[in-house]
């Protein structure tokens, strides 16, 4: 039908990415450009790709209910974000991922903050990672800038890690 097989997987491939970007895109712009799908696509690829050891690349998505959350998304639910937490367990502050590792940790713990004020059991069901976080808060006075991080990353990982303790005595909380 194609002439080739090579050439039929690559229409296909247009095809299928400009379905998948027209899901995110502006009804608009893509009636705008013949070509849009394809470019967006390969766009929407390279933007999402792992940054590099340079530290160039993306900066880190928000946890879900944290600051950057979008207004009226529901926050994740416990279990979801504190496995976000945990996936940060075995990272570190490396000379070339710190602001981003630093401010991942960050994100997953007001993430996990949202989700269990969010949570049915109600916040008062989490007093005590709750309370670490607004203390955490209280010590960054507003300020998410790496600097500010780096200043506080040692309250910053231990309350990660309190919080992480906390969570596994409560494994009702989170499976």
């Amino acid at each position: 039908m194609f002439g080739s097989t090579v050439r039929g997987t690559a229409v296909a491939a247009v095809v299928l990415a400009g379905f998948a970007v027209s899901c995110d895109a502006d009804p608009a712009a893509s009636a705008s450009a013949p070509g849009a799908a394809a470019s967006a696509a390969s766009a929407s690829a390279s933007a999402s790709a792992v940054p590099g050891p340079s530290g160039s690349g993306p900066a880190a998505p928000a946890a879900s209910g944290g600051p950057d959350a979008l207004p009226g998304a529901a926050p994740e639910k416990v279990r979801d974000a504190f496995a976000g937490l945990q996936a940060t367990l075995n990272d570190a502050c490396t000379p070339a991922e710190c602001a981003h590792f630093l401010g991942r940790v960050h994100d997953e713990l007001h993430g996990l903050d949202a989700a269990m004020k969010a949570d049915p059991k109600g916040p008062g069901h989490f007093p005590e990672p709750i309370a670490l976080i607004a203390k955490l808060d209280a010590e960054l006075a507003g300020d998410r800038s790496f600097e500010n991080l780096k200043k506080h990353q040692t309250l910053l990982i231990s309350t990660r890690d309190k919080i992480n303790t906390w969570m596994q005595g409560h494994p009702d909380d989170y499976r």
